[in-house]
């Protein structure tokens, strides 16, 4: 077999890093949240929606040019006050920061369910870090989105997730770069085969891959996402 590109593994690396980065941001809201929760219980009451407003500074401080939404979304009954609940931020039109409000009350017939979205799920069932997308995000932007999650435990309970949201064209202009820079076509896939980000027209983002004679993947590091190039 031919020997891969050296190019191949750089970007590898650059996706890994891209993502890396916002990961440690999450890991910063999910401590944060950690914290506000456990320091509620030892006063000896549950928490309310009220006591998550103690995340919006470092919510806000965190928005920029890669991550457009942060934030915690509650687990289902974890508050006294809201059956279900997301203390969540993002970057309105004019750039200027903006809570996200929806009715997210479950006897409504307009709940938006965000338990059963990946991002939810994989925390969930116990995955540290999660990454969901490309999707359009009809609850949030209404836009292309790739959501970064991880898991919120307090006193050993599942709590919530820490999450985080990076529009795919932002994505795209920080990974197309390295992968124009395969001689040959080339794209990041995540792990149900969505194409993520190409330097090929023949592969657009949104595209479904499955394994094919004559492609090869390269893994992102730790991440549940690849490169993949033709051979």
């Amino acid at each position: 077999m031919p020997a891969e590109p050296p190019a191949v593994g750089l970007a590898a690396a650059h996706v890994r890093a891209t993502l890396d980065g916002v990961f440690t941001t999450v890991a910063r809201v999910r401590e944060a949240a950690a914290r506000c929760l456990a320091d509620v219980h030892r006063t000896g009451r549950s928490p309310v929606s009220a006591d998550l407003a103690a995340l919006r500074p470092l919510l806000l401080a965190r928005l920029g040019p890669l991550v457009c939404g942060l934030g915690f979304i509650a687990a289902p009954q974890l508050l006294a006050d809201a059956a279900w609940y997301m203390e969540w931020w993002q970057t309105g039109p004019a750039g200027r920061p903006s809570q996200l409000l929806r009715d997210l009350d479950p006897e409504r017939s307009a709940l938006y369910d965000y338990t059963r979205w990946e991002w939810f799920t994989g925390p969930e069932s116990g995955a540290e870090r999660t990454v969901c997308g490309p999707y359009v995000d009809y609850l949030c932007s209404d836009e292309y989105v790739l959501t970064l999650s991880a898991p919120v435990h307090v006193a050993g309970a599942f709590a919530g997730v820490a999450a985080a949201d990076v529009f795919a064209r932002t994505f795209e202009n920080e990974v197309v770069p390295a992968l124009r820079e395969i001689p040959a076509p080339a794209f990041v896939v995540n792990a149900p085969g969505r194409v993520m980000a190409s330097n090929t027209a023949s592969w657009p983002p949104g595209a479904v891959y499955r394994e094919r004679p004559g492609y090869a993947a390269r893994p992102c590091g730790d991440l549940s996402l690849s490169v993949v190039t033709a051979g």
